[in-house]
């Protein structure tokens, strides 16, 4: 696809109530994303974890295709993208893996969530037709700093321990953008059952390959918690939230629909909440306000 397409060609329709619930609850699902990870970095080393988070998440790609009766065979010319995008793909979750290592959950929680400021910057410059606005930035910048009021004390600038972890999980989120913008292209070129099969199957033999060399001597130690937090990985977020997220922008604005990513770390404090029994602060629901706000506003901005 050239970057002088019609706008027509990425139309999309306005963000209605089915599928912001629809977002909402994608969101909310892939808020606890860094949450297992790590947890399962307990048991087994990133490279090692992603490879098997994506094994599965394949599995429930090949089944939903599979039940769809979609073909997810390449034809002439379409490889030179899907390699491109399994590149992208691969360095994303490599980074994010290993920056989780390296920093807290709750850090790149915050961080990985900047990733829709990039999908709507690089929205602007290649998908015609989705360009920024000022309602677009207000709206992303409430939502931003909701939710780092959450986490202000630990993204403390005196706290240095974690800087190589922010640095990779910043450089994972700008990669997200990219990625999330790459993947509202092709969409329209390819179905999303053949670009999420691709993705994570081009992928796969890189991430076996970095975790038998530089993983070779880690210690494995699986029990429940572990095997609870690939599954999550692998099934919910890899699989079902991959499968749902890349449907709605086939037909709606990425930077628009980027936006109800804000919430992930919302849902990953709420969560706390639910299973661990984290109290909740009047700061949470302030915050939780303003990224709502954010939402509306950047909901209702025109294309």
């Amino acid at each position: 696809m050239s970057l002088n397409e019609s706008p027509e060609i990425f139309s999309s329709k306005r963000i209605g109530f089915g599928a912001a619930s629809l977002a909402l609850v994608t969101s909310f699902l892939w808020g606890g994303n860094q949450v297992f990870i790590k947890i399962g970095l307990q048991g087994m080393p990133p490279q090692a974890m992603a490879a098997l988070r994506f094994s599965i998440g394949l599995i429930v790609v090949v089944v939903a295709a599979f039940v769809a009766k979609e073909s997810v065979r390449v034809y002439p010319g379409e490889w030179r993208r899907l390699f491109g995008l399994a590149i992208l793909f691969l360095t994303q979750i490599s980074l994010l893996n290993q920056g989780v290592f390296y920093t807290t959950a709750s850090r790149a929680s915050v961080t990985i969530a900047a990733h829709p400021f990039f999908v709507a910057l690089f929205c602007h410059f290649f998908v015609p037709g989705d360009r920024l606005s000022l309602q677009k930035v207000v709206g992303s910048l409430l939502a931003f700093i909701g939710i780092v009021i959450i986490f202000f004390d630990s993204l403390s600038l005196e706290n240095t321990n974690y800087l190589l972890g922010d640095i990779m999980i910043l450089v994972s989120a700008i990669l997200l953008g990219l990625r999330q913008t790459v993947m509202k292209r092709m969409v329209h070129g390819f179905h999303p059952y053949k670009v999420l099969f691709w993705q994570s199957l081009l992928s796969l033999p890189i991430f076996i390959a970095l975790s038998a060399y530089f993983e070779a001597d880690a210690v494995y130690k699986f029990n429940s918690a572990v095997i609870v937090a690939v599954l999550y990985q692998g099934i919910v977020v890899a699989g079902l939230c991959f499968i749902t997220w890349v449907f709605l922008m086939r037909s709606h604005s990425a930077s628009q629909l980027g936006v109800f990513a804000f919430t992930t770390p919302i849902a990953g404090v709420l969560l706390s909440s639910l299973l661990v029994g984290d109290e909740l602060q009047i700061v949470l629901l302030v915050s939780m306000a303003l990224v709502a706000a954010g939402i509306v506003v950047v909901a209702r901005a025109g294309h």
